[in-house]
């Protein structure tokens, strides 16, 4: 079983990471508009678990590639 590269261990890094981007501009807004800290982190922060919810199940829908299928099949099978 080879090790898996650097990407494939980054990945839910750049899925974090993206939303806590989209947490930080939603948290500005707010901050900007009502000028309440407290209620502009309370949005960064329900932004920020409706953004990582709704784009773990966007990654959970796109169907796997033949490359990962075989990975798949490799590690099920009995040693």
């Amino acid at each position: 079983m080879s090790t898996p590269s650097r990407r494939d261990r980054l990945r839910p890094f750049e899925l974090i990471g993206l939303s806590a981007v989209i947490a930080a501009f939603t948290g500005l807004i707010v901050l900007m508009s009502t000028r309440m800290a407290y209620e502009s982190l309370v949005w960064a922060g329900v932004t920020f678990i409706a953004s990582l919810v709704i784009i773990a199940m966007i990654v959970l829908a796109i169907k796997p590639k033949r490359e990962e299928l075989t990975d798949i099949e490799e590690m099920d099978a009995p040693h």
